[in-house]
């Protein structure tokens, strides 16, 4: 069965009735007239041309082609010795390879389309791909330490074969690994199709751009979120419904001051609409936090601003808000009844 948004003739697996009682058909077709009236309007999202987007499946089903070449072992259908490893991982990589290229280049041409973007010199797409495959070995190593870092931080972990198997962290960290690796090179769409199709598989939400060091570790996972520009140190460990965000979302126009009407309560411009018509620029500044090393944060807590630094070694306790930075060694542990700061508390 296909997920939403991806490619079918024939929506939700059912073909079209050939006859219908007149009152109940003439009713369909007004309501069809409507829908299709809508794409005459100035949204966002009327775009009609899918055939020049990247396809979200072929991009997820490249993605699903790398993950076993990470973990021959444990994706492999039939034996494997070093001998016939070559050709195992040639299978996978070379139809891998192909169609990330296809959708590089459709992303690109998109993306040049709309003024988004400039077009590539031919052989760029090839390149990056290249790129991505010269990074697996290195990958493989970061995702290494992941592994280990969960069985040495789980008690409940029984071997590192349960938590390759069984670990949403495992999945989404390596989507994590693959997709940063080409948004690094530049590539438009893909990287946030990647880390999405891990967030709808596991819960958790890192963006492509984060930088994350070795050893990391979310345990349980569910409801964690990462954003664009947050920095993670080396041997950090969280849990389940960590976000570590941004104060402020607001996005200003190219060259305008960052939503000052919205600011002052005066009424906005009306802004020009559709795909083409875009202006906005991206936020790149940094907005996300810095974790250092050797980082523990309890389940819930909130840490906000791109100017805030959690302090190498320090301990956040669960559903804290931080929207400052604390130093190295900080036990920031929660609140007594009195309301006043948790004596254990440091910083």
């Amino acid at each position: 069965m296909l997920n939403a948004f991806e490619e079918s003739p024939h929506p939700c697996g059912l073909e079209p009735r050939t006859s219908m009682p007149s009152p109940p058909r003439l009713e369909l077709e007004q309501a069809i007239d409507a829908l299709a009236a809508s794409y005459d309007s100035a949204l966002e999202i009327n775009n009609l041309e899918s055939a020049l987007l990247p396809s979200r499946r072929v991009v997820i089903e490249a993605f699903r082609s790398l993950v076993p070449t990470l973990f021959m072992g444990f994706y492999s259908t039939r034996s494997l010795s070093r001998g016939t490893l070559k050709s195992s991982m040639r299978e996978h990589l070379v139809p891998a390879f192909d169609a990330l290229v296809e959708q590089i280049q459709r992303a690109m041409r998109y993306e040049a389309r709309l003024g988004r973007g400039e077009d590539q010199e031919a052989g760029w797409a090839e390149e990056v791909v290249l790129q991505l495959f010269r990074e697996l070995p290195r990958l493989r190593e970061l995702l290494n330490t992941d592994v280990v870092a969960a069985y040495d931080g789980d008690p409940a972990a029984k071997s590192i074969e349960e938590i390759v198997f069984s670990y949403p962290a495992v999945r989404a960290i390596t989507a994590h690994r693959i997709a940063h690796q080409l948004h690094l090179s530049g590539v438009p769409m893909l990287p946030r199709i990647i880390s999405e199709h891990a967030h709808s598989e596991t819960g958790i939400d890192i963006h492509a751009g984060a930088r994350i060091g070795e050893r990391f570790f979310i345990d349980h996972g569910t409801g964690v979120v990462i954003g664009e520009t947050a920095e993670i140190g080396r041997n950090v460990k969280i849990y389940q419904g960590v976000t570590l965000g941004a104060l402020s979302t607001r996005r200003a126009a190219r060259g305008a001051a960052p939503d000052a009407a919205a600011s002052n309560g005066s009424a906005r411009a009306p802004e020009a609409r559709g795909p083409a018509a875009r202006t906005t620029a991206p936020l790149t500044n940094k907005r996300h936090p810095t974790i250092e090393d050797d980082v523990t944060i309890y389940s819930g807590a909130t840490i906000l601003g791109g100017e805030t630094v959690i302090g190498r070694g320090s301990v956040i306790g669960g559903n804290t808000w931080l929207t400052r930075s604390v130093p190295p060694g900080t036990r920031l542990l929660g609140r007594s009844r009195e309301g006043t700061d948790d004596p254990r508390a440091g910083g």
